[in-house]
């Protein structure tokens, strides 16, 4: 099975006045085509810091990140956000929509601006697939939480992406909802065949995942297959 993530000594430092604080140390992993993967730990272990390095988003002081086969160091700043909107789909705890735009227009607008000719389409057909037919017309802030995240999920797919990066993807939600989230998100990945990325301090939901990578202090304690693989 072909690697469409591979990670390999990841390092990351942060100068805080006179100190030196090293989130990341030594990071080495690998994330099948198509698997379903999630990234476990504590506030504080380094977690989303090892997303945005994963995406490209920013640069490690040490290693190398190759995403979708491109080794994101021999690339400059354009051509890393080439590669994420042809390639990455991202799913934020804050759900990180346009409050000027309706639902639709959140989910169309990203098509638009690759030149989609039918975004619309495409959008509006994304929103019924998570339940949202009668609420396209409606403004993030006339839609709950659950709604908005699920308009946030039409979106993440909307560019069939090839991996996507969700981060505490219902860390907003009651649990109810966001049960009903994470039912559609790995609903809509099965049928897309995307390879999914989760960042959770949530076990339940990681056990969910084929594998399973923990991190503590900034460094790997498990990686682990589970039952699900």
């Amino acid at each position: 099975m072909s690697k469409i993530l591979k990670i390999n000594g990841l390092e990351k430092t942060y100068e805080s006045g006179s100190k030196k604080l090293t989130v990341l140390k030594n990071i080495s992993f690998e994330v099948a085509k198509g698997q379903t993967f999630s990234i476990v730990g504590p506030s504080g272990s380094g977690k989303t810091t090892l997303l945005g390095l994963c995406a490209g988003l920013d640069k490690p002081d040490a290693g190398t990140v190759e995403l979708c086969g491109h080794d994101l160091s021999a690339l400059n700043e354009d051509e890393r956000a080439q590669l994420r909107n042809k390639e990455v789909g991202f799913i934020f705890q804050n759900f990180q929509l346009l409050p000027t735009l309706t639902a639709l227009e959140n989910v169309s607008v990203p098509l638009e601006l690759q030149g989609s000719n039918n975004a619309a389409e495409v959008a509006k057909t994304l929103l019924e697939k998570v339940g949202l037919s009668d609420r396209m017309h409606h403004y993030p802030s006339q839609l709950s939480g659950g709604e908005q995240q699920r308009v946030a999920l039409a979106r993440a797919f909307s560019n069939t992406p090839s991996i996507l990066f969700a981060d505490e993807p219902t860390g907003n939600l009651d649990d109810e909802t966001g049960e009903k989230v994470i039912q559609l998100l790995f609903e809509l990945n099965k049928e897309a065949g995307t390879t999914l990325v989760i960042i959770s301090h949530d076990l339940d939901l990681a056990n969910r995942t084929q594998q399973i990578l923990k991190l503590k202090g900034g460094q790997i304690v498990t990686n682990q297959t589970t039952a699900t693989f």
